[in-house]
């Protein structure tokens, strides 16, 4: 399963996010993607989850947070919540 960042090159909150995101998709065995909103390809991959706004986390297909910052410790919540969804 991958989790998924939404990112843009000016945007002060995603260095951030994707250290965040990195650690969590490491300690869940996930595949860490970085989708940047300013390339045709991440533009049509954001359009697929209605993310408009960045830094946004999808885990699979589902958006987990968009436009903001969660700690890490929420994000692990979100992550773990939905793995054990699946699972």
């Amino acid at each position: 399963m991958e989790l998924k960042v939404f990112v843009m090159e000016k945007c002060p909150k995603c260095p951030r996010a994707k250290e965040i995101a990195k650690r969590v998709a490491e300690k869940y065995g996930l595949e860490y993607v970085e989708i940047r909103l300013d390339t045709p390809e991440g533009e049509i991959e954001a359009l697929m989850h209605n993310v408009v706004s960045t830094p946004s986390i999808a885990l699979g297909d589902e958006v987990l947070m968009r436009g903001d910052l969660l700690p890490e410790e929420a994000l692990e919540a979100e992550v773990r919540r939905r793995l054990v969804r699946a699972g």
